[in-house]
């Protein structure tokens, strides 16, 4: 009985996106009823069934396309789609991210990708990217206080209690984590010509160069789920290029993690006694500039967030043309810079979670 109910749930989820990912490719109402009765076939049989490359690759599409928290999503239909379902060797899989990182980084040009490992399978484990991002920075913690990224605090002592050590610098690039199934996580270090970081300087405060601050070129997400017409991928790194706020108000500024902000005062001269004088807001303003600033200088792409909203604007207006209602998460969306100098502060969204879609691990996967 256990069987059935997820054989009819599966199927459930499997027909609206069959006929929603058929009808945007126009394909005919008839090829999607027959791709549907073999569909149905192979549930019946293996308890699953498997997306073609087509539906693989238009339904990552719409899964970037409906997902409320992205202000990007603009270019959801320029998204490049890695097949690698196939891929079963760790050694392959970790020869396949490393691909992704190339790709996408493409000499800091950067090109929205995704790479998409074999679905999840009932009654086995799956498999599992353990990073949060494909790249991020370690975190330390010793008497002294945290060296690095106190973010990676947890996930930088799972990859000690693996093998791998860093250099104990601000900035030492985390390993690729892999774990197939009920087998032992393995470790990988990304080779040093893959990972592209851009050094900060601003124009008009020639010490900050001096700090050594820098971070990397691509925000690669790698510990969502990916949902499309229910079938469940666990290992499908994506990524975008980032908008400045993520870098320079959010990872460099907050307390819990870089906290430059009394940096970028003092460097600036600023009177820190008090908060009515609003050095926090003036070093954050000085701190965003900095990120935009050597991220161009760098030729590495990045969007400010004046211009991703106004591309946002521009994706609502054609979501409304192809008769769409779109959906959105505004606590999300607003960017964390100057959000009421934005439309999209002044605008209400519906937050309905649609498929296909990327969702957030539960806790223990």
């Amino acid at each position: 009985m256990k069987d059935n109910i997820h054989h009819t749930d599966l199927m459930e989820a499997a027909k609206p996106f069959i006929e929603l990912c058929y009808a945007e490719l126009n394909r005919t109402p008839e090829e999607a009823e027959d791709r549907l009765m073999n569909i149905r076939s192979q549930i019946e049989l293996t308890g699953t069934y498997e997306h073609t490359l087509e539906e693989l690759t238009h339904g990552a599409k719409m899964a970037w396309r409906n997902s409320n928290r992205c202000i990007g999503r603009l270019f959801w239909d320029r998204l490049k789609v890695f097949d690698a379902r196939h891929l079963t060797e760790t050694s392959d899989i970790f020869s396949a991210l490393l691909h992704h990182i190339e790709s996408a980084t493409n000499g800091g040009k950067i090109m929205p990708t995704i790479t998409i490992f074999k679905a999840a399978r009932p009654g086995e484990a799956p498999l599992m990217i353990k990073n949060h991002q494909l790249i991020r920075y370690a975190g330390y913690d010793t008497p002294d206080g945290t060296i690095g990224d106190p973010a990676s605090l947890s996930f930088t002592k799972e990859c000690m209690e693996l093998g791998w050590r860093g250099d104990l610098t601000d900035y030492d690039v985390l390993p690729l984590v892999v774990q197939q199934g009920n087998e032992p996580p393995e470790w990988l270090a990304i080779p040093k010509s893959y990972v592209l970081e851009v050094p900060l300087e601003h124009p008009e405060l020639p010490a900050l160069k001096e700090e050594g601050i820098k971070w990397y070129g691509v925000p690669l997400i790698s510990d969502m789920l990916l949902e499309i017409g229910g079938i469940m991928y666990t290992a499908a790194p994506f990524n975008g290029w980032y908008m400045g706020t993520e870098i320079g108000a959010r990872n460099l500024a907050d307390e819990g993690r870089y906290n430059k902000l009394p940096l970028i005062a003092k460097l600036m001269g600023q009177d820190t006694s008090s908060e009515t004088t609003l050095w926090r807001d003036r070093a954050l303003v000085e701190l965003n500039a900095a990120v935009l600033y050597s991220y161009k200088k760098a030729g590495v792409s990045i969007v400010d967030h004046h211009s991703a909203a106004a591309q946002f604007g521009l994706f609502e207006q054609r979501e409304q043309q192809a008769g769409r209602e779109l959906t959105g998460d505004w606590s999300w969306l607003i960017p964390p810079v100057s959000p009421a100098t934005t439309h999209i502060f002044h605008t209400s969204y519906h937050n309905d979670i649609r498929s296909p879609n990327f969702h957030y691990r539960s806790k223990g996967q």
